[in-house]
């Protein structure tokens, strides 16, 4: 593992001493990608909806930062908690292998630390199931949320969020939900300007007001597949990463340049968001019985 370190010592260093530390626990941190602009990431992590796990939260890149207060305080949180990693993309992903390693490597030495709704998101949208670049049978718990053979399914925590339940009217035929980088490319403005267009960078009660009052939903944001389905919504994907292709109930696949002619043959799924819930409350369970051992 220190190959990946070789040009950031300061990561390895803090890497090194969370390695070599003695993880005594004082409660549990929960560890997920915390993004202001991402409403996917920040919602898919349990702790928004089991109080048993509200206690502290970091962001993942948390120990990336240049001020060494912060990654010391980091370094200490994550040695003296119970983890729970989770949910998102962070599996096959360079920007978060150090931190899941490091995970890997403490849970392979007995800390009780929780994989809860994890799933891979490699830039290699041509080998659309991959394999995971960590072994998840080191975690004493584990729910991916990829629906693969040998694999505990438990979809994102976020389907547990009661937006879900909130009535709405339809409004129009076609919404498109598109990365934020997505929009500022100008050479995308012809493609998608006839459509009534959401950035995934919105706001989760925007993003999911836009699903609710539309019959179709095009995108390439993950989490906007993900609570469409839950709503009952006809999707079309535009894949930008592997993450799309192991959700259990899939979309149709097209492209940015072609979706216009694949929206009427999109279907939609029923019950999802009744099934989601219920995995998610009984894996919940679970885990606490593991945590409280």
């Amino acid at each position: 593992m220190k190959s990946l370190f070789l040009q950031h010592p300061i990561r390895w260093k803090i890497l090194s001493e969370i390695q070599g530390n003695q993880q005594n626990i004082a409660g549990i941190a929960n560890i997920h990608r915390i993004d202001s602009a991402n409403a996917g990431d920040y919602f898919s992590a349990p702790y928004h909806y089991f109080s048993e796990l509200n206690n502290t939260a970091l962001d993942i890149n948390g120990f990336k930062k240049n001020d060494m207060n912060y990654t010391s305080g980091w370094s200490n949180i994550v040695s003296s908690s119970h983890l729970i990693v989770g949910g998102g993309g962070l599996l096959n992903r360079s920007s978060f292998t150090f931190q899941m390693r490091l995970f890997e490597y403490l849970a392979s030495k007995g800390k009780k630390i929780v994989l809860w709704g994890v799933g891979h998101n490699s830039k290699d949208t041509n080998n659309q199931h991959p394999r995971y670049n960590i072994d998840i049978n080191k975690f004493g718990m584990v729910g991916v949320r990829d629906f693969k053979e040998g694999a505990s399914w438990v979809p994102c925590a976020s389907c547990l969020h009661p937006i879900f339940d909130m009535p709405s009217v339809v409004e129009r035929d076609t919404v498109l939900i598109m990365h934020r980088r997505t929009l500022k490319n100008k050479a995308n403005i012809g493609k998608i300007q006839d459509f009534h267009v959401v950035s995934n960078a919105d706001t989760l009660e925007n993003i999911v007001a836009a699903i609710k009052s539309s019959d179709h939903v095009v995108t390439d944001s993950y989490h906007a597949m993900y609570w469409s389905i839950l709503c009952g919504k006809k999707v079309v994907i535009l894949p930008n990463s592997s993450k799309f292709f192991d959700f259990k109930y899939m979309p149709l696949v097209s492209s940015l340049g072609d979706f216009s002619k694949v929206i009427p043959r999109a279907t939609s799924f029923d019950g999802v968001l009744e099934e989601c819930r219920e995995i998610n409350r009984v894996f919940a369970k679970k885990v606490f019985t593991y945590i409280g051992d």
